[in-house]
């Protein structure tokens, strides 16, 4: 039996003392915990045995069970990475430590998103344990904090790559005479003359790589710097060395390198400083979106008109916004009428008219009338700050492309040390036996091309251009592993209500008198359904006054029940009425013509005897039949999935060309229905904008939600549409089979650099400032083609 720990852990969803007993009856039956449950603080004692069970073993009990484990989520920036396999370190120890539930380290963004139970470890823990491996960590700053911060870092690097570059020129000059025969000034060839310039190149810009590689060192791991220091190392020890045989000796003629130092550390720098200007325009997406937010606000406070900040407002201020101005938060309108220029949440470039009880979106641009609005979301609540964080988050995502690349990482360096010896023995022993320079030159070559940079930015570049990308579009992925599934799919399911059509119905054809239709929309007044609400639209639209409700039945899938002035009111579908035993014969005809319309047709019945029907028709959307074509022409098959009667679906089907249809689907049913095709092996997108979709986007492969629909709909979503604009599905799928494409040119350039460049190396045919060129060169290539897919056509 190994060492007993304890754990504590907090668990949320417990509302009784069965509860409790149940959770810590289930936890004691489990090999090697011995559990106490308290209701009381919500947290579990655990003594556990590491060797039998593990937290994360414990975690995913107690959420079998339907409870949840109190977990946090912290993102951290993080300085001093400098290539692949200092992200690869981090996250590997970070994922090792108890407490930890999952760690994910982007070397691109600098950042860490980490989830934690603080129970057991908490964030300074965290911080501590990241500085512990010879990095810096602090919690995440703002944009612009950010902003600033990399502004500083690059005017840094830029002084230290001029100073290197002004001592390194004339060492550069020495490299002729070896290669072209050329006569210079002796200076030039003077040993110490030499040392004196590369000996602050080495130690003082070049101090960074010893830091680098002795913090790696020292916690057992290896980056870039390790390489850089040992290549360096090499060839400046092995000319002082050289310089120092010179001294009594004047006629011995040194064999210096300090040129091959001095070149390799300014190079590496030049690489770094052209690596960090391009991947500051990878963030420009969010950029953009930070320049729409709105500095100031004019509010009233105890009566009295002022500017605030606007990260000052909070919940119920009453903000006055003139024409022109963009509204700082989201609100309701107080007073006043206007129209809205939403084009930047929506896509929609015709403005909105709004007035009094209308919510307002923040950041958008009022047009032409003077309004007062409430605020009622601020700060990151806002429309604009969850697009912000859904971009964020996708940008400091992982892909599963990426694991490969992670694992080459973490033992990368490592290999390439072992390489560059067995290439210096081999040189000293068999190619030019006692020949030590010629040895040394093509290990030092073999250290300083094979660096993991390239390999580590392959895919992060390519997923933050990519989301940004697709944000500037108004398409927002939730996370780098759906942009990577996006691309997977060959199977789309529209809604149709509200996705396929605008979710704006209008009667079409009413069969009854007015007597009929006060009571039908009297029925399907408390509804929230658009058919219902189009019904009530047409009653006032008649000024027939409606009645009071005395009891309402929804009934899903069939239609409403209701109980007015004592009679039972029934409107619905066949199904509906058939189970009231409502004689129809003799109106499937007109029911059948309506429905071969595309309209929605529903019968009315009152105290059991058919009355007439009311037919509703959506219109469908402009650019439906398009975006579908353009799905299609993708290789995709798309499918229509409706709770509307078979016969209304396929007319609305033949009209956008659509050949699949899933009908009389009810709202519970739509996740069956994904699962389904699924088990058919296709992989599914499900396309929808109700709460009744969320379910069926939730268990779809890749789950849509067009951005007018509800909250919930969007959140249960992986890919989210601003606006409801279907041609933005197409092009949804088009910018992640670009992005895709893209990393995998970004992996094979990556990893066929090295392999192609070590052995190159090994055979002594590349000088080792060549190398360090190639090496530099080689990520500001990745994060160079990552940046084309801004570029692409959407």
């Amino acid at each position: 039996m190994g060492e007993i720990k304890n754990t504590t852990i907090g668990i949320t969803g417990m509302t009784c003392a069965a509860c409790s007993s149940r959770i810590e009856k289930v936890l004691n039956r489990m090999d090697g915990a011995d559990a106490i449950v308290n209701l009381s603080t919500e947290k579990a004692s655990i003594k556990y045995d590491p060797e039998k069970i593990t937290v994360n073993d414990i975690n995913n009990k107690i959420e079998n069970l339907g409870y949840g484990v109190l977990i946090e989520s912290v993102e951290l920036d993080i300085f001093g990475m400098t290539c692949a396999a200092c992200s690869s370190r981090i996250e590997k120890v970070l994922n090792r430590q108890e407490g930890i539930d999952k760690a994910i380290v982007n070397l691109a963004t600098e950042e860490a998103n980490i989830a934690y139970n603080p129970e057991m470890i908490n964030l300074n823990e965290i911080i501590n344990k990241i500085k512990n491996l010879g990095y810096d960590a602090q919690s995440k700053v703002g944009n612009e904090e950010k902003a600033t911060h990399k502004e500083k870092t690059i005017k840094k690097m830029k002084t230290k790559l001029t100073i290197s570059a002004i001592l390194s020129l004339p060492l550069i000059v020495t490299m002729f005479v070896h290669l072209f025969n050329m006569s210079l000034p002796s200076i030039f060839m003077n040993p110490w003359f030499q040392f004196t310039l590369a000996t602050p190149v080495q130690f003082i810009i070049g101090w960074q790589f010893y830091v680098g590689a002795y913090k790696n060192l020292k916690n057992g791991g290896a980056n870039m710097d390790v390489l850089v220091a040992l290549g360096t190392s090499a060839a400046y020890f092995y000319s002082l060395y050289e310089a120092i045989k010179t001294i009594g000796n004047p006629e011995y003629i040194p064999h210096l390198y300090f040129e091959t130092s001095a070149v390799l550390i300014t190079l590496i720098l030049f690489g770094k400083f052209l690596e960090q200007n391009a991947k500051s325009q990878t963030t420009n997406a969010i950029s953009s979106l930070l320049k729409l937010q709105v500095k100031e606000a004019r509010v009233i406070r105890n009566n009295v008109e002022m500017m605030i900040a606007t990260e000052d407002l909070v919940v119920g201020d009453r903000m006055v916004i003139k024409p022109g101005e963009k509204i700082p938060v989201d609100g309701k309108i107080l007073k006043g009428r206007t129209s809205i220029d939403e084009s930047m949440i929506t896509g929609e470039s015709i403005p909105v008219e709004k007035t009094i009880n209308e919510n307002v979106i923040g950041s958008t641009i009022n047009k032409n009338g003077l309004i007062e609005v409430e605020a009622t979301k601020v700060g990151k609540d806002t429309a604009l700050a969850s697009i912000v964080k859904v971009v964020e988050d996708a940008q400091g995502s992982k892909a599963p492309i990426q694991r490969l690349a992670d694992i080459i990482s973490g033992y990368f360096v490592p290999i390439v040390v072992g390489l560059a010896v067995i290439t210096f023995i081999i040189w000293f022993v068999f190619v030019q036996p006692g020949q030590f320079e010629d040895a040394l030159i093509a290990s030092i070559a073999v250290l300083v091309i094979a660096c993991p940079c390239a390999l580590g930015l392959a895919t992060p570049t390519s997923i933050m251009v990519g989301t940004g990308k697709a944000a500037e579009n108004g398409i927002l992925f939730k996370g780098g592993e759906h942009l990577e599934q996006t691309h997977q799919l060959n199977t789309i399911v529209l809604d149709k209500t509200g996705t396929i059509t605008k979710g704006k119905p209008e009667v079409t054809d009413f069969t009854g008198d007015n007597e009929i239709l006060r009571l039908l929309a009297s029925a399907e007044k408390g509804s929230e359904h658009p058919l219902a609400e189009a019904i009530v639209a047409y009653a006032t639209e008649q000024d027939i006054n409606l009645l009071e409700v005395t009891s309402f039945d929804a009934i899903p899938g069939q239609g409403i029940k209701a109980i007015i002035q004592n009679k039972e009111i029934l409107v619905g579908n066949r199904k509906l009425l058939d189970g009231y035993n409502v004689d129809i014969n003799g109106e499937e005809g007109s029911l059948s013509e309506y429905e071969a319309e595309g309209k929605t047709a529903m019968m009315i019945a009152i105290d059991q005897r058919f009355e007439g029907i009311v037919a509703v028709a959506d219109t469908i959307k402009e650019t439906a039949a398009e975006a579908i074509k353009l799905i299609q022409d993708e290789g995709l098959e798309v499918i229509m999935l409706t709770g509307d009667n078979t016969r209304t679906a396929k007319a609305i089907a033949r009209q956008v060309g659509v050949d699949s249809v899933i009908a009389e689907v009810l709202p519970e049913e739509k996740a069956e229905k994904i699962k389904e095709l699924q088990s058919q092996r296709k992989k599914v997108a499900m396309v929808g904008d109700g709460v009744n979709d969320a379910p069926a986007l939730a268990i779809a492969d890749i789950g849509i939600a067009i951005g007018t629909g509800t909250e919930v709909a969007i959140e249960a979503a992986d890919v989210t549409i601003l606006g409801g604009e279907l041609l933005l599905i197409p092009k949804a799928i088009k910018i992640s089979h670009a992005t895709i494409k893209n990393i995998k040119q970004n992996l094979f350039w990556a990893f066929g650099y090295n392999t192609a460049g070590i052995p190159i190396a090994a055979l002594g045919l590349l000088a080792p400032w060549v190398a360090g060129a190639a090496m530099a060169l080689s990520s500001v290539s990745v994060v160079t083609n990552a940046l084309r897919l801004k570029k692409v056509k959407l």
